[in-house]
């Protein structure tokens, strides 16, 4: 009698196992995971809470519609504070602990590309935003970017100097250890001699360095008519206030590491431009539409991070839908194969995963008392 009744119960239990296993796996199965790796503190934190925002809008939008397939999407989303050895410590979290197979993030170069092996051998899909930097999706073909790379947006910059501005004498200040920075200093170097300009000057700093007047002494002398600055916006803010300090009023041109220098720094940024993904104040009708409800929802206007964001999630629910399946390696040929118009404009990705897309150039001004980045023209690929 007592041998049955154990029998009894260890069905009983085993049974008990089963359907939570089924109730578990059920409830997992109408869920799509997405991870996200965000700079959301630290000394870039604006880019990562900008493309959370954009993230988060579109899979609100989405989980409203219905989903992807009838699956609601969720997102985890970790805080790499800008560090690359966070961000791998977050990925491992994310795929390891989560079990995520599809990540957008991180938001600089050095995050990104600190996880980009690890994903490709884990076969993890990884969508960057705004990681520009021509080597990131040398790792594989499960590495993707909805931004532009780092030689064009270099080269933008340098045809906007020489074509738009009419300058023939430039100088740039950048980063040495900054590979972001670097690389587009070497490129728009390239583009503007190609145009017919001359570097008068080209000077660098180490990171993390507060004081810029020696260089900028060495710039003012050698009288350029533009000044190239390659950094992110709260190296730049600082760099603009010793430079006008300096009484040097020419124009200052830099690249989307700009994004959210309207809030970090005062009129020294004026008389600035720098290239971006895409303009606020865009006539387009997906920008109107997109601001619009950035707006409602965070009553700020969005930055080219959170529009990236945006795109990137779209991306990867565009994939879903045209692969029929969240099977990995499937919604990654998708992917490879998307040609559609987003926020950022039209994309298509070309053998190294990086889209074809124009770029835009932005112009700092003061607009209701208030710093305002708008249109200023566009350059094409």
């Amino acid at each position: 009698m007592k041998r049955i009744t154990l029998s009894i119960l260890a069905v009983a239990a085993a049974v008990c196992v089963v359907l939570a296993f089924g109730a578990c796996s059920g409830s997992e199965s109408d869920t799509i995971k997405i991870g996200g790796l965000y700079p959301l503190s630290g000394p870039v934190a604006v880019y990562g809470v900008e493309a959370k925002n954009g993230v988060e809008l579109a899979i609100e939008e989405i989980n409203t519609a219905g989903g992807i397939d009838g699956k609601m999407v969720s997102l985890i989303a970790e805080d790499d504070e800008g560090n690359p050895e966070k961000t791998v410590n977050a990925y491992k979290k994310l795929t390891a602990k989560d079990g995520v197979k599809m990540i957008i993030g991180s938001l600089t170069s050095g995050c990104t590309q600190a996880i980009t092996s690890l994903a490709q051998a884990q076969k993890v899909v990884v969508v960057a935003p705004a990681a520009t930097m021509a080597s990131i999706t040398d790792a594989g073909d499960y590495i993707f970017r909805v931004c532009f790379i780092d030689p064009f947006q270099g080269t933008v910059g340098a045809k906007f100097s020489a074509e738009n501005l009419g300058k023939k004498r430039a100088a740039v200040l950048y980063d040495v250890g900054n590979d972001y920075s670097v690389g587009l200093y070497e490129n728009f170097k390239i583009a503007f001699e190609a145009a017919g300009g001359t570097m008068v000057a080209e000077e660098s700093y180490n990171t993390g360095d507060k004081d810029f007047n020696a260089q900028l002494t060495k710039i003012k002398n050698a009288d350029p008519d533009v000044v190239y600055l390659p950094d992110y916006y709260s190296t730049v803010a600082l760099i603009a206030r010793q430079l006008r300090a300096q009484g040097i009023t020419v124009p200052i041109v830099g690249a989307d590491g700009w994004g959210g220098i309207t809030e970090n720094a005062g009129d020294e940024v004026l008389n600035g431009f720098y290239s971006d993904h895409y303009a606020a104040d865009s006539t387009d009708a997906k920008v109107i539409e997109f601001v619009s409800k950035y707006k409602t929802k965070y009553s700020a206007t969005p930055t080219a991070f959170a529009a990236l964001g945006y795109d990137a999630m779209y991306v990867i629910k565009d994939a879903i839908v045209a692969a029929g399946t969240t099977d990995i390696a499937k919604v990654r040929d998708a992917i490879n194969a998307t040609s559609g118009s987003y926020v950022t404009g039209n994309l298509t990705f070309d053998a190294k995963r990086n889209p074809t897309k124009s770029a835009v150039m932005l112009e700092i001004v003061k607009k209701d008392g208030a710093l305002t980045p708008v249109y200023k023209a566009t350059v094409n690929p």
